[in-house]
């Protein structure tokens, strides 16, 4: 019986980086895999999933309306897919989380899903909210705070490098907008603005 599995964490984790090794190694047995970014996040480029220590790997683009479920039956149709693996899943839809829990129940590929859990302030992603309801496995890939202590939140930073409270849920960014923290100095870097 194939699986959904939700790799979650904060920002710097290297889920990206576990992403694509997975993927080469699917590949490297011969089988085939599908990635998917969402369209939303270009950083890498149209079309990729990259890491912050430099690896790469093509991705097929997932527009916010985009039927993952359609898509994915239409390229296992025409060449056997082993694995799906989508990177940022918090950027998905509900709708789109559904559709991936159909990819595993009812073709039977494997749905890797590799995201943030909460945004900025602490909040659950749409995404990311409906795979902890959903998912059959929930990992958690472990990054640290300066502290050393687990960094469980994501400090999103103004030009002056300040911590901000507010803004819109999502906003595109690497280490100059983003900065994982323990929940402690999360609060602090917060209340001493």
């Amino acid at each position: 019986m194939a699986k959904v599995y939700f790799y979650y964490s904060a920002m710097n984790a290297g889920k990206s980086t576990v992403l694509i090794q997975t993927s080469y190694n699917y590949h490297e047995r011969g089988m085939r895999t599908l990635v998917f970014a969402p369209a939303i996040d270009d950083r890498a480029g149209v079309g990729k999933v990259r890491s912050r220590i430099g690896l790469e790997a093509a991705a097929e683009v997932l527009g916010s309306t985009d039927d993952l479920f359609a898509r994915v039956e239409a390229e296992h149709a025409n060449d056997p897919v082993a694995c799906v693996l989508i990177d940022e899943v918090q950027f998905l839809s509900p709708a789109q989380v559904d559709q991936a829990t159909d990819i595993a129940d009812r073709l039977e590929i494997p749905v890797l899903c590799y995201g943030l859990r909460t945004d900025f302030q602490g909040r659950l992603f749409p995404g990311s909210a409906a795979l902890l309801a959903v998912a059959d496995d929930l990992i958690e890939l472990k990054t640290m705070c300066h502290c050393g202590r687990k960094a469980t939140m994501n400090l999103r930073v103004g030009p002056d490098g300040k911590g901000l409270r507010e803004g819109a849920q999502i906003e595109i960014g690497g280490n100059e907008r983003y900065v994982p923290m323990c929940r402690r100095h999360y609060k602090e870097a917060l209340a001493s603005d």
